[in-house]
């Protein structure tokens, strides 16, 4: 079975250079052209592996990796033009697996590639990862798919990464201007309208009881959590006094 790579570029003469090299390699590959982009593919679908151009118009290759780490570990390789060594200091302590400085040969391209997918395959807790329950609600990472008990939910890419943000805080309050800044960005952080429609939309779908639910609650004025169950009774353990992430 061929590995699914995506490819995020948007020069297109690197793009169809990678992805040609890839394909001619036995990969299944998937281009776009903008970070935006790439995080909505990857809420989506399942993918083995990102190669992520650092300049972009939209949002950088810095920034983009940063967003994809909110909810996948999926294996990252940065390509750029940028030779400074404090680009990939930072490329690599923001998340990502390697990096590959343009211009380069497909050769390399090819043996980095295979380095990081073997790497993945023989990650000792890929498996403990992949799933996380919380009650009836179960979400599978690797296959961005969310079950309550027996039936699939399909939510939007933004109602994914909420839930995701909020599964990875178990008994934290995640704050609104963070949940904002994290899902739509930084100048949506003061749009508290958006956050409350949002979190009734996904509390519709995810909750038996829209009215009083036990997977996402409110810490009115602060923001949101994901309760810890507890082992005696089952039920949500409400937040009196604690952390804010």
């Amino acid at each position: 079975m061929s590995t699914k790579i995506l490819v995020v570029e948007d020069e297109a003469l690197y793009r169809v250079l990678i992805e040609t090299s890839l394909v001619n390699d036995g990969h299944t590959v998937t281009t776009t052209q903008s970070g935006n982009s790439a995080i909505h593919l990857l809420s989506a679908e399942s993918f083995d592996l990102v190669i992520l151009d650092v300049v972009m118009p939209d949002m950088d290759g810095f920034e983009t990796c940063s967003r994809i780490r909110q909810f996948s570990d999926i294996p990252i390789i940065f390509l750029t033009g940028r030779t400074e060594e404090q680009d990939r200091v930072k490329g690599l302590d923001g998340g990502g697996d390697d990096y590959i400085l343009k211009p380069f040969f497909a050769t390399e391209l090819l043996a980095r590639v295979r380095v990081a997918l073997r790497r993945k395959l023989n990650d000792p807790n890929k498996d403990n990862d992949r799933f996380f329950s919380h009650g009836d609600l179960k979400i599978d990472r690797s296959r961005a798919e969310v079950w309550r008990a027996e039936d699939q939910l399909f939510l939007s890419a933004n109602e994914y990464r909420m839930l995701l943000i909020l599964a990875q805080n178990v008994g934290t309050i995640v704050s609104a201007d963070d949940l904002l800044t994290r899902i739509w960005g930084e100048e949506y952080k003061t749009e508290k309208e958006i956050l409350w429609v949002s979190i009734a939309r996904l509390r519709q779908k995810i909750e038996v009881d829209a009215h009083k639910p036990t997977h996402i609650l409110t810490k009115s004025g602060i923001g949101y959590y994901m309760p810890q169950i507890s082992p005696e009774t089952g039920k949500p353990i409400k937040i009196k006094l604690g952390g804010i992430k």
